[in-house]
């Protein structure tokens, strides 16, 4: 899911150039790709901005296509620089489908029904309340693979689950199914759409219309889920 430009068919990257957006000056990384087929800007988990650029298309005509997009850009890096502002009392995250605030007192972390113990008194509690995720993912997501190929009537091998930052999950042609920590955050029927998403794949290795067939015979909801996806998925990868 979320496929994106192969990065070995990148150029290396030219020097980097400055765009003032909202009153900030922000670096632009360029780099030529050979398959892209118009100007592509994202904001990098840097911070940066990344413009890709067409083989044989101009860069100053990139650059010029980034300018137009400041108030995008703008809007991008608010919510970037508030996915990774410092995590305390009162920050909300998402769990099982849902915005919930965590709490720190004596040495401990709490949201939803999560208790966190501290070894310290951190001023981030991200990275431990990320690891309460990852210890949840690894726990619960395997199992639970294997419960819908059983229901589908699928044989699943190896479920593997990793630290992916722009897709949800993956099925290889060896049929590994790999799902991102960062499902447990989702509301369930979400991530068994993701699930579902995958494991079809066994049956249809490709996003044809039979296997999008497929997904709609064991998933009825799944267009609900992607609406879900479209909305919120952003705001839980890094």
């Amino acid at each position: 899911m979320q496929p994106h430009l192969p990065w070995s068919d990148f150029t290396r990257p030219s020097r980097a150039r400055n765009l003032t957006i909202a009153g900030r000056d922000v670096p632009v990384v360029v780099a030529r790709h050979r398959l892209a087929r118009r100007y592509i800007v994202r904001v990098s988990p840097e911070g940066c901005l990344r413009l890709t650029v067409p083989r044989g298309a101009s860069i100053a005509g990139g650059v010029a296509f980034a300018a137009r997009q400041s108030a995008w850009i703008a809007r991008e890096l608010a919510r970037h620089f508030e996915r990774h502002a410092p995590w305390g009392s009162g920050t909300l995250t998402w769990f099982r489908g849902e915005r919930v605030a965590i709490t720190v007192a004596n040495r401990r972390a709490t949201f939803s029904t999560e208790v966190v113990e501290l070894t310290s008194a951190a001023a981030d509690v991200r990275p431990v309340v990320e690891a309460r995720f990852r210890e949840l993912a690894h726990r619960e997501l395997p199992d639970r693979c294997r419960a819908v190929a059983a229901r589908e009537g699928l044989d699943v091998g190896d479920v593997r689950v990793r630290n992916q930052r722009s897709r949800w999950g993956a099925c290889s042609p060896r049929g590994l199914i790999t799902l991102n920590w960062r499902l447990v955050q989702m509301p369930p029927d979400v991530s068994d759409y993701v699930i579902v998403h995958e494991l079809m794949h066994l049956r249809q290795p490709n996003h044809s219309r039979r296997f999008w067939r497929e997904v709609d015979k064991a998933c009825r909801w799944w267009r609900d889920a992607e609406r879900w996806l479209r909305r919120h998925g952003r705001e839980l990868l890094p």
